[in-house]
């Protein structure tokens, strides 16, 4: 046989040798149209793509990929980065282990109650709780920056406990002071 031979037949061209059994005629018949039929039309569509094509409206196959099922950690974890949520929960974990990050006889007298640009608001119940949580307000600063990152907080404001008005009733004065009592 030469090279021309040897070379598998294209669709278009014809054996140079014939055999009695036919099996050259149908091998040549098979190879014009093995790419016509629907059959092969779906193998060639269940083909794997290359690495880094993207694979839509096909078969997830033996490895796993993104439409697989997903674990509930991990959707949220990726809700949070797309929603830049990550800052503010971070904030309310905060709020939530209070106890645990100043202590668990300061927590007894004083909650945080907004965080805004670096400013944390905490309410204490006592004017004498206030003035010591301003006292403490550097360390718990530090504290707070180890568990939400370096810069999240940079003042702490402390408010004291919320004090009824004295404005009521038909004697009170405008401008006055009340009993001037500190109530703690």
């Amino acid at each position: 046989m030469s090279t021309d031979e040897s070379a598998e037949p294209g669709p278009e061209a014809t054996p140079v040798t014939h055999s009695d059994d036919g099996l050259d005629l149908a091998r040549q018949v098979t190879s014009a149209t093995a790419g016509s039929t629907p059959a092969a039309r779906r193998r060639r569509a269940r083909r794997t793509p290359p690495p880094g094509e993207a694979r839509r409206g096909r078969l997830s196959g033996a490895h796993p990929d993104d439409r697989d099922p997903q674990l509930l950690g991990g959707e949220v974890g990726r809700l949070v980065d797309r929603g830049g949520w990550e800052l503010q929960l971070r904030i309310r974990g905060v709020f939530a282990r209070w106890p645990e990050l100043v202590g668990e006889d300061v927590a007894a007298h004083c909650v945080p109650e907004s965080f805004s640009d670096g400013r944390l608001v905490v309410r204490t119940d006592s004017t004498a709780w206030a003035t010591q949580l301003k006292m403490l307000a550097p360390s718990v600063v530090r504290r707070l920056n180890e568990e939400l990152g370096d810069g999240t907080v940079t003042v702490i404001e402390v408010l004291g406990p919320h004090l009824p008005s004295w404005k009521k009733g038909p004697r009170s004065t405008r401008d006055g002071r009340g009993p001037r009592d500190t109530y703690g």
